[in-house]
Parts: structure tokens; C-alpha cells; sequence
């Protein structure tokens, strides 16, 4: 393969970005320490030899900054899966400045494999479902040391289905004369039982519910479709967030 132009590796991080830049005509080399402002990035690459090619990490910094540099012209951005990049043998000792290297060496031997950049709206509503999930999860973690304490106390409750209006209802009527346990009790309950626990989300409904396998707002004929989402909902491994 043939490569013109500069490639380029970054390694972003939430409050810097590390490039290192490879000429592959003269072979020479750029490298700078930049702050993760788009336009600040854009400034630097735009000095370099066209066309440009430049690769990251997929990661929690999501993907504003390739979708940057994608809508420049003369420059392309491929976000690489963590999962599948190849590591330096015998390298313990991990910096920014290697791993921006690295990068450039594996894009410029055509050995990046990309992960597929979602359209904003996309990336949006995986958001949604990732914060609809970790809610369910913060809600079944307070409803079960709730249970928990009560049990400590000998309290059980045996009224049939729990986290029902009864149930609630049964559980505001508990009383307590340890002030400790009434601290400790309260603001669980409130948590547990409280509609501000809930992972409601207002205008959207679940995307994993429906027998169309859309997400759809209020009003809209058309829904995005679930494969976007991934078979988790969320469309990406742990891995390449």
C-alpha cells in the first residue's frame, strides 16, 4: 500500500490530546501536546503535509473529534477498537508519547481496525439507554439494601408483590426509635420508593421495547432503527466507549 500525505496518531485523553505525526515523504517527524479543543487540534493538523490521515483510540472522549476532522477537507479520521489493536511486545512501560507513535506506525501499515463513527443523534441515544440502564441499576442496588436493613430489624414484609403502591405505602409506615437507623433508613426510602429513583425518560420511549425495533419521539412516524443500538442497546462494547 502506498501512503501519501502525513499519519498521524493521537492519544486523547480528557484534558490533552498527544499527536505524533509521520511525513511518509521525507519521513520526518511532528509531535505536540495540545488541550482536546477541536479547533486547537484542527490548527495543528492543518499544518501538516496533506492528505492527512489520523487515527485514536475509540474511548470516553466519544467521537466529536473524528467527526471534526472527517468534515475537514483533505483529512479522514479512523477510530481504532481498543480490542483489536496490536501491542508493542515487551513494552511495560506505557506513555502518551508511545501510544500516540504506536498509532501512527499501525495506521500507516494499514493495520487499524475501525470501529463505525455514529451520526450524533445516534450517539445520543446510546447515551440514553446507557444512563436508562445505569439508573435501573442504582435503583436495584438502594431497593436492596433497603430490604436488607429492614431484615436486620426483623422487619419483612409478607403483602405479596414488592415495590408496589402497598408496598410503599407499607414501608412509609415504618418507624424507628434509633435516630441512627432513622438516618440511615430515610433517604434510602426516599431513593427506593421515590419517583425521582425511576428511570423514567420523558419525550423517549424504551429502544429495546416495541415490536418494530425503533425508537420513536412523540408525534414521529419514523424511528431509528435498533441496530444502531447494538445487541445491548447500547451499539458498543465496554471496551470502545
Amino acid at each position: 500500500m502506498i501512503v501519501q500525505g502525513t499519519s498521524v496518531g493521537l492519544d486523547v485523553h480528557a484534558l490533552s490530546v498527544v499527536a505524533h505525526a509521520i511525513d511518509e515523504e521525507t519521513g520526518k517527524i511532528a509531535r505536540a501536546r495540545l488541550c482536546p479543543d477541536h479547533r486547537e487540534v484542527l490548527g495543528w493538523l492543518h499544518q501538516l503535509r496533506g492528505p492527512v490521515r489520523v487515527t485514536y483510540e475509540a474511548g470516553p472522549t466519544g467521537f466529536g473529534l473524528a467527526r471534526a476532522i472527517n468534515n475537514s477537507a483533505g483529512m479522514e479520521c479512523l477510530v481504532a477498537a481498543p480490542s483489536k489493536l496490536q501491542r508493542p511486545a515487551g513494552d511495560r512501560i506505557k506513555t502518551d508519547a508511545k501510544d500516540a507513535a504506536h498509532l501512527a506506525r499501525l495506521l500507516r501499515l494499514g493495520e487499524i481496525t475501525a470501529v463505525t463513527v455514529p451520526a450524533p443523534e445516534i450517539e445520543a441515544v446510546r447515551d440514553l439507554v446507557r444512563a436508562r440502564d445505569d439508573a435501573r441499576a442504582d435503583l436495584r442496588r438502594v431497593r436492596h439494601r433497603l430490604s436488607k436493613l429492614l431484615l436486620r430489624q426483623g422487619i419483612v414484609y409478607s403483602g405479596g408483590t414488592p415495590w408496589t403502591c402497598v408496598h410503599e405505602s407499607w414501608l412509609r409506615k415504618q418507624r424507628f426509635a434509633d435516630r441512627h437507623l432513622k438516618a440511615a433508613f430515610r433517604p434510602q426510602l426516599r431513593r427506593g420508593a421515590g419517583r425521582d429513583g425511576r428511570p423514567e425518560s420523558p419525550g423517549w420511549a424504551d429502544p429495546r421495547r416495541g415490536g418494530l425495533g425503533t425508537l420513536r419521539r412523540p408525534g414521529q412516524s419514523a424511528g431509528l432503527p435498533a441496530r444502531h443500538l447494538g445487541a445491548d442497546g447500547a451499539g458498543l462494547d465496554r471496551g470502545d466507549r
